[in-house]
Formats: C-alpha cells, structure tokens, sequence
C-alpha cells in the first residue's frame, strides 16, 4: 500500500490474472456481524423499544377519506380531555408545512385537502397511549368527499381532477437512440408485451416511531429510525422555522428500512410535539395497520415492451412505456421512474432504442423507495423476452445473455460509455457452469407428486450504485484516536440491517493496520458523525469505505508524525505494524496508539480527521436524447428451480443460485446474507405480496392478508460470488443491496414457463393466476367439444 493524493491505493491483479495485489489481513475474510451478538440476543434496543421516565404519548389521527376538503377542524373536545397534553393542528406548524426528498409536496399536517388517507391531520400528545388515542376520536373534522383517482392512465387524461396544481404527471422521462421503427421492420423477431407489478409492503420488523424531547439548552433531540439524518435535521429545520444546528437526530439502530424510512415518517411529528410538551420526551410509535396505510410502498407499474431480435439473437430494438403510480405525493416517484427507464434494457448493447416512463399521482396511498429503485418492474419485460427469443430461435438463454450483454469499454443501450467494472459474463459464466445448470435434466425430472412439474429458468440485471452521473454524491467519515488506543470511526451511513457497520470496521482496521476490535462504529448521529449522504441506492458499502479510505492516510499520517515527533527522528524513519508505531532502525523503540493519544492530549493537539470524496458531476460520454446514466453498477445473475402443483397452481421456490458481482468481497458472511434476504425477497415479490387499494381505501392492513415468505418457503440458497474490483474505489468494493433481489423475479417467471408453459404477466404469480394460465393452455391446445 502507499499513500497517494490522500487515498489509499491497493493494486490489483492484472486482467492477465498474474498476482500484483497486497494481501490482507480483514478485508475478504470471514468477520463475524459486530452488531450480530446484541440483536441475536435481543440485549439490543431500538429506538421504539425505549421508555423514558414522564414519557409522553404521541398520536397521529389520519384522514378519513382517500380524497376530500377539510372545511374545518374542532379540537376543543381533545383539549379538555384529562391527560391531554397538546393538540395541534396545521396552524401549529410554525415553518414550513410540507416535506418530500425531492419536492416538499407532502403536508405535514392537511390543511384544506387530504389526498390520502394517510394524510396526518392532528396531533396529540397525552399521559397515556389510550389517553393519546381517546382524544383522536374526540377531533370532529368536518370533511367535503370528493371522488378519488385511483387508475394512473386515467389520472393522466384530461378529464381527471387535478390531485396538485402542476397535474396528475409529476414526472416524464424519455430516452431514444437510433430508428426503432426501422429496426422492427427489419427484425425477424418481434416480442409485444404488457407487463404489471404490485404494490409491495417493506415489512420491516420494527415500525416508524421514535422520541422527541427539548432541552433545557434549545437542543431539539430526535431519535427515530431513518436513512439519513442529516437530511432529516434540515427537513425538522424547514418545517419547524428552528435553527438546524438546535437540531440533533439520531437514526441508528433501525429495525429494517428497505427504502422505507428513506423519507420523513415521523420525525417531523416528533419534534412538533416535543416543541409543545414543556420538555418532557415524547413517543410516537405506529401500529402495524398505520404503518400499513400511512408508510410508503414499492410503485405499481404498467410496463409495455416491445423487443426485435434477429436469428442468431442479436437484439436490434427496445421499445418501453412504462407507468408508475406514486400515489398521492412525489417523495422518490421520479427518481423511480428515471431509474427505471435508465435499465429497462438490461446490462445490454442495443443499438435502437426508445423508452419512456411516467410517473402519476393518485389517491392511491403513497409510494416512494424500495429496495430495486423501479428496477424490479422493469426487468422482467427485457429477461422474460430474451428467454422466448431464446426458446424461439433454439438458442441457449445464457449465452444469448453473454451475446448481447456489453462489457468494460463499450457502449451500453443508452449509449454511454462504460468506464467502471463490469461483471455480466463473469455471472453468467459461473451460472453456465453451476450444478444446477448443468444438471437441471436431473433436477427437473424427480417432482415430490406425480402431478407437479418441475422448471429452471435464468435471468441477470444490473442496479446503479450511487446517485447518478448529474447528482452530486458524495461520502465522508472521520477517525478520532481515542485514550484507549482505539479508534472511533464516524461514517454518516446508517446501519439498516445490511452489516456495513462491520464492513466499516473491517476496511478500518485494515487501512488504519490494527486489531478489529480497536475499532469502534458509530452511525447515523448528526454530532458524531460528517454528512456522508443517504443509505439508498447500493451506495453505503461504496460511499462508507472509500470514505474511510480517504480518512486514514490523514490518521496515519497523524500517528507517524506523531510518533516522529516524540522520538525526534524524521518521518520517514517511523514504520506503522500490528497496532504499534516503531522507529524502523531501532525496533526496541516503539509507542501504543494510547501512548500517542497522550501526547496529543497534554499538547492540545488534534486527535480527530475527516475523509471526503466527491464523485464527478460531468456528463460522461453519452449519445442518447434523454439523461445521463450512473458511474458504477453491480451485476448479478440468477438460476432457480420451482416447482408446480398443476391441481392447485402453487408453487414452490426450490433451489437458487445467486451469482453476484459486487467489486471486491469486503465480507463474504455479510455478502450471503444479502443474496439470501434478497433471493426471499424476491420470492415474496413475485408469487405472494400485493397491498390491495380499492377506490384508495385499504383492504390489506395487516400481516393477517398480506403474505410474506417465512422460513418455510425459503429454498436452498448458494451463492457464488464473482469479482470485478471497482477502480475507482481504493478498496475495490462496490455494491449489492439492491440488486440480489431483482433477477431472481424474471428467472421464477421463466422457470413456470419451463415447467408448465405459461408466462405470467401479471405479478403476483398467485395460485389462482398461474392455475387459470394452465387450464387456458390446456383449452387452447386441446379444445373442449361441445
């Protein structure tokens, strides 16, 4: 390793395979989760999980209809009720009334409208829960219904009532390359699809609450689970008109997020509350039915495909419209739908192209982001037609895949040059070659009943990782020595179940040359830790250790001077190993990192540095209509086996083989562990979940008619890790939480058409769905005769 332009560079081996690498001592090794043992043991607690002497109460009453004029609001009845504490209503709101990640068009309390009924309309703060939820009943709204839009392509016409002044179309994208409509004509194969997808729940463990309390001081304290708490301090700042550095939100631990606690939920409640509650704490924590309502969800999209391919599978054009229901606020809607549009070709080179997505508001509840960012709706139009022009034209479906997937140094659909790492024909490669693949004859052919059939079918995508070329995306950490020798490493990216806590300690106790166990973690803590962007978009385990690869060469450089210092020998004469500093001549001569924080400390000097990185903001080179795509993508590829009860039209998720290119394995435990969530997740996805929203009511409210995969419909997982190390990175890590769980959708859907001749369309593949497909196949290939 040397220290150049204040990062750490680490070699890598060359493309040849020959070896010009430095090995390591943490990073790719099997650590054990630093934060496993406290949540296996539950010793650890979540924020919700608190309770706090002379607590409060906090509780939100939500809009009653869908859609409706709010004429006015009494609340005289809660504020006499005993153990009420506060009410408070839009005219509480002492800033700025709204919120939204992009734009703030999410009231925090409905003022004439509510578009929703999650729409928050009071609060109330009481000594008690049921206190809190009494006076809830006793706020008389006075409501004007009006009728909801619920349908996306009806919201889009003309004669929809408008939801929000600028329309029912918060966002349009469109991306266009060559001649489709010249390519199709001369195609000898032309694929025409729709395809839709549901409305998923993140059904994370612990739901939205937290704490909210004011100080003596002024400082307003906010601890509530989110994904970036810094940007949750500004949107407090914006809404409650209060100075920002009065302002201290801590977001870590989280009970899961998803994407899900990416966007306000009730922080800004918190702190209203806490601001009206003469000091005492405040608590708010949702019930599974609020949450439900109230929480945002994946988009449901409306996704046409049209696909040419010529004989030998070259694929010559792609044509997508895609539609997406944010429901009744933007939050991430169009930061969905351009990522959506951004891979609705796949990991491909093809020449002709044009996709165009809206995103459209409705009644429909809210939807925002969720673990695949739109992808998940879109990549199942490009596999599921690449697997019929596969079957079609007697070809292999993977090697079609490696024949058209684009490598490092070409242009992809979109027509941008691809500069980062690319692992698509690794994946595939590796798939080819696993037992499942190679041994499907055998896989398939032993069903557990005579009348169920068995099928493998493959499917490989791609994600961003970051922000995007055109966002600013950045990262930062600091390392503080502290009086014990150890180092405390603050990285703004917070800790939602993925492990990269321990990755940072990991790429810490690398860099900086000591034991793990020196290294302390902290998270999601606007005084303890720079702002280093939020935990979404693949980014954390990227943005998080290359923030720490640019911090300790400043540490480093610290100790050795340092050290240089109190041995009074030049710099250069001082070598840095197992936790010690030694002058390099005369090893008997050494000093602890506690050895060094003493001196720091009776000189006044600095024992804190920072780490800061910037990516790129420039366009890149691209050759399309429509905008720019991202720097750095994972890759992965998918193989499964199901199998189908052709009497009832159940299926079961047998076998997966996850193939993922994430750059360089940082920690391989935590790797599987993200393969596996995502694989189970996307099982859910495609055969079981949907939230049902009927005329903007919901029907589905809780996990008694909602359902997820448990262990019983977990199949057998493996994982077969390929690596493209990321050079922009000093680490060469790179990203996975978001694409383990896309290719697996496309792949379960080829895998029905493998076993029983259908293709699904319309997700979730319920028994009943796959069930009608099979006996319209049955009817259309054998007539009944009347």
């Amino acid at each position: 390793m040397s220290v150049m332009n204040n990062e750490i560079q680490v070699k890598e081996k060359t493309t040849s395979g020959e070896e010009n690498s430095t090995d390591f001592k943490w990073i790719g090794k099997p650590v054990k989760r630093i934060d496993g043992e406290p949540k296996v043991t539950g010793e650890l607690k979540y924020m919700t999980d608190i309770h706090y002497d002379n607590m409060l109460w906090g509780k939100i009453l939500r809009a009653k209809y869908p859609y409706a004029k709010i004429k006015g609001i009494d609340t005289s009845k809660a504020e006499a009720l005993e153990g009420v504490v506060a009410v408070l209503t839009h005219k509480d709101v002492p800033g700025f009334n709204g919120f939204g990640i992009i734009i703030p068009d999410q009231p925090v309390l409905a003022e004439d409208i509510v578009r929703c009924t999650g729409d928050a309309v009071a609060l109330v703060a009481a000594e008690t829960k049921e206190m809190a939820e009494m006076a809830l009943g006793l706020i008389e709204v006075n409501y004007e219904p009006l009728e909801p839009v619920t349908d996306p392509e009806y919201a889009m016409s003309k004669e929809a009532a408008h939801l929000h002044p600028s329309g029912n179309i918060h966002s349009h994208v469109a991306i266009r390359n060559g001649d489709v409509e010249k390519a199709f004509a001369e195609a000898d194969l032309v694929l025409e699809n729709t395809f839709y997808s549901p409305r998923q729940m993140h059904a994370f463990i612990e739901t939205e609450g937290g704490w909210g309390v004011l100080g003596e001081n002024g400082i307003l304290t906010i601890q509530c689970p989110g994904q970036y708490a810094h940007r949750d301090k500004l949107q407090i700042a914006r809404a409650l008109g209060y100075n920002p550095d009065l302002i201290h939100v801590i977001s870590s631990p989280l009970g899961g997020a998803f994407g899900g606690k990416d966007e306000i939920t009730v922080q800004i409640y918190l702190a209203l509350l806490a601001l009206h509650s003469n000091g005492r704490p405040v608590k708010i924590h949702l019930s599974r039915e609020e949450s439900v309502v109230a929480g945002i969800k994946r988009h449901p999209f409306k996704v046409h495909v049209k696909t040419a391919a010529m004989k030998d599978g070259t694929l010559v054009a792609q044509q997508v419209r895609a539609v997406a229901d944010t429901g009744a606020y933007a939050s991430l809607g169009g930061a969905v739908i351009a990522l959506a549009i951004e891979h609705a070709t796949g990991p491909y080179k093809i020449p002709n192209i044009d996709l165009e997505g809206f995103c459209v508001y409705t009644n429909n509840g809210i939807s925002g982001a969720f673990r695949g960012f739109g992808v998940n709706q879109v990549c199942v139009g490009i596999e599921t037609h690449l697997d019929m022009i596969a079957r079609y034209f007697h070809l292999d479906p993977i090697e079609i895949r490696q024949k058209n997937a684009y490598k490092q140094g070409e242009y992809s659909s979109l027509g941008h040059l691809v500069k980062s790492s690319v692992g698509t024909h690794k994946t595939l490669e590796a798939a080819k070659n696993c037992e499942l693949w190679v041994n499907q004859d055998l896989y398939k052919s032993k069903p557990s009943e005579p009348w169920k059939k068995r099928g493998i079918g493959v499917a490989t995508s791609f994600h961003g990782i970051g922000m995007g070329i055109g966002v600013p995306d950045y990262g930062a950490a600091s390392i503080e020595l502290l009086a014990d020798g150890y180092f405390k490493v603050g990285v703004g990216c917070e800790e939602i179940g993925g492990g990269n806590s321990t990755v940072y300690a990991q790429a810490a106790a690398e860099l900086l040359k000591c034991e793990i166990n020196k290294i302390k973690v902290v998270q999601g803590n606007t005084k303890e830790t720079p702002d280093g962007g939020t935990v979404t978009a693949s980014r954390s385990t990227y943005a998080g250790t290359r923030a720490i690869a640019s911090a300790a060469p400043n540490m480093n450089k610290l100790l050795t001077q340092t050290a240089a210092d109190m041995f009074d020998v030049p710099v250069h004469e001082i070598t840095h190993l197992n936790g010690l500093l030694y002058v390099k001549m005369r090893p008997e001569l050494s000093l602890t990192h506690a050895e060094i924080y003493e001196y720091l400390f009776e000189n006044r000097l600095n024992t804190k540095v920072e780490g800061h990185f910037i990516l790129p903001k420039e366009k890149g080179e691209i050759k399309n209509s429509g905008g720019a795509p991202h720097h750095i993508y994972g890759y992965l590829t998918h193989v499964v086996l199901v199998e189908i009860d052709t009497l009832t039209g159940e299926t079961d998720v047998l076998r997966v083989v996850s193939i993922p290119d994430a750059g360089r394995v940082i920690n391989p435990q935590g790797l599987e562990g993200q393969t596996e969530g995502g694989a189970i997740m996307g099982i859910g996805y495609t055969l079981y979940e949907d939230v049902i929203i009927e005329n903007g009511i919901h029907k589905t409210k809780n996990f008694t008619d909602y359902i997820i995969p448990t262990i019983r419909e977990t199949p057998i997982i493996e994982t077969i890790p390929v690596e493209e190390p990321e050079p922009s990175n000093p680490l060469g890590a790179k990203g996975i939480g978001e694409v383990v769980m896309i290719p697996i959708i496309p792949a379960i859907m080829n895998a029905l058409y493998d076993a029983v001749g259908i293709r699904i369309k319309h997700l979730p593949a319920t028994p009943e769905r796959i069930f009608k497909e099979m006996k319209f196949l049955k009817e259309k290939v054998h007539p009944q005769t009347r």
